[in-house]
């Protein structure tokens, strides 16, 4: 733990107020997760494969936005993200 981390909440008397702050310093509130979350459901809807990336790029950027939104609660059933990643794949592959 850092001393940004300690100062922000010394002030605090019980753990629970402590990893309250934690919590929406490192989360988010859940207007903000919600909001967080819409923005990456729009990204997974929108992705595909863009001129000159490479394949390794493209799961890169797959994996990331999926086990964010996993992170959030999303669920997502295996075949669906493997035909989603099949489906945007540049036509040279």
């Amino acid at each position: 733990m850092n001393i940004d981390a300690i100062s922000r909440v010394s002030q605090y008397k019980s753990e629970k107020d402590m990893w309250d702050v934690f919590e929406v310093t490192h989360e988010g509130t859940n207007n903000v997760k919600r909001v967080r979350k819409h923005a990456l459901i729009q990204e997974y809807e929108l992705f595909k494969m863009q001129q000159g990336e490479s394949t390794t790029e493209v799961q890169k950027t797959f994996t990331h936005i999926a086990n964010h939104l996993i992170g959030l609660g999303k669920e997502f059933d295996k075949e669906d993200l493997n035909t989603k990643v099949l489906n945007y794949l540049d036509r040279s592959w």
